[in-house]
């Protein structure tokens, strides 16, 4: 009877550790992937290479309930717009911090007029610096579409069809250069206004110093 006990207590003891093998073996839960393709609706336990770029929802396949979303890829032109706005996005928190700085602090800290507009110092650097990239950008896709365009009429007059793969490139070289004359034209318009700004904030600092206004 004793052995019996002893036995039993071995297995007792053993019985979680051997669960939590299995449990730990246990492959991950299966995923149902749904998305459109066309106007039709999709949905698989297996997502196929050309729909991983699409929004798709996933679901739980033990369950059936919806685990998470997941936007589609954006394209080129999206990609560029998503830059600038993060671009202003920066910008304009940098314009507020250095409005309120300046506000507070013309009369106490600033002695000059010189003094004043090294404020503005950083954002003008990150502009230019924007502005010189946009432009190295837009000649550098320029002179690539040029050649791409020059090539594909040398195939025409040869008497030789212009294939697919010459094609779809020139059409993404040209969507990249408006991409980038839009960012480029953005910051330009943006290195503008802060000149008018910084000039705004002059001429308050002079009446703020009982100066007169310069016409």
């Amino acid at each position: 009877m004793v052995r019996i006990s002893s036995l039993l207590a071995v297995v007792l003891l053993t019985a979680p550790c051997v669960a939590s093998a299995q449990g730990a073996a246990d492959p991950k839960p299966k995923k149902l992937y749904c998305w459109n393709q066309g106007t039709q609706r999709i949905c698989s336990d297996a997502l196929p290479a050309d729909a991983v770029n699409n929004a798709r929802e996933e679901f739980s396949a033990s369950s059936g309930l919806r685990s998470g979303q997941v936007q589609r890829a954006l394209n080129e032109d999206e990609r560029a717009q998503a830059a600038v706005a993060d671009a202003q996005a920066r910008l304009d928190e940098m314009a507020r911090e250095t409005r309120q700085r300046t506000e507070q602090a013309m009369l106490s800290t600033y002695g000059s007029e010189a003094e004043l507009r090294r404020v503005f110092s950083e954002r003008i650097g990150i502009l230019e610096n924007n502005i010189n990239t946009a432009r190295y950008n837009v000649a550098s896709l320029r002179d690539a579409l040029f050649t791409a365009l020059a090539s594909a009429g040398d195939q025409e007059l040869a008497g030789r069809p212009v294939g697919d793969k010459p094609a779809a490139t020139i059409r993404q070289r040209h969507g990249e250069l408006i991409a980038q004359q839009r960012m480029q034209a953005t910051f330009e318009r943006q290195r503008k206004e802060l000149d008018v700004e910084i000039d705004e904030t002059v001429q308050r600092f002079r009446l703020l110093k009982g100066g007169t206004p310069a016409a």
